[in-house]
């Protein structure tokens, strides 16, 4: 059996339960927060970063490297295009999705959800203020020329979808919505994105936890 430690919430880990979801791999999921100290996750991942992955005698760590293994160890139903140049671009967005995005949309979460509720802090709504104002748009601009009006990036839904997508996820949570008059396909993209099967269980659940 596949065991997964993280946090639903987490853009990365939500990403991974997603891959699992459409590979229909049955797995345990222990929840972890990163850089908690906890003995067992510094077991498998020595960084305290989640996810990371145990598979038989495999302990790996880092949703990109997850996700590339899940994909050779069970490629019946893929989680990547196929075709050469394709799949070179779904790394492209996957990896610009969990760099310079997740930093800026997951950010907006950060600030507004996890500093006053984890670490008891007041909220810098000048730093929230900042990212929607400056930091996001130039990505939203980019990213509403890269998704398509219809459907998922590559047909199927893939990993780069997801990526794109759980972002924002976050983001809402903290009360942040795409401006659907200047980014309407983006908008849409990911609305279609969440209510996937292999996503949208997984925000039924998170948004449980956030209820309490």
């Amino acid at each position: 059996m596949i065991t997964l430690y993280g946090a639903n919430a987490s853009p990365f880990v939500r990403k991974v339960m997603a891959v699992l979801a459409i590979k229909q791999l049955p797995y345990e999921h222990i929840p972890s927060m990163p850089f908690s100290g906890d003995p067992e996750l510094a077991k498998v991942s020595p960084l305290g970063k989640v996810p990371a992955l145990v598979d038989g005698d495999l302990n790996i760590a880092d949703s990109k490297v997850i996700c590339r293994y899940l994909e050779s160890a069970y490629p019946d139903v893929p989680a990547y295009p196929t075709d050469l140049q394709q799949r070179a671009r779904a790394d492209w967005l996957e990896e610009y999705a969990g760099t310079v995005l997740t930093e800026s949309a997951a950010g907006i979460f950060f600030h507004r959800f996890m500093v006053p509720v984890v670490f008891k802090r007041p909220v810098d709504e000048n730093a929230v203020n900042d990212i929607i104002e400056n930091k996001l748009p130039p990505m939203l601009d980019y990213l509403e020329g890269q998704v398509p009006a219809d459907g998922f990036l590559f047909g199927e839904i893939t990993v780069a979808d997801l990526a794109l997508a759980s972002p924002f996820v976050n983001a809402g949570y903290a009360g942040y919505s795409i401006d659907t008059a200047k980014w309407p396909k983006l908008a849409a993209f990911v609305e279609r994105v969440k209510s996937h099967g292999a996503m949208a269980p997984r925000l039924e659940e998170e948004a449980a936890g956030f209820r309490g």
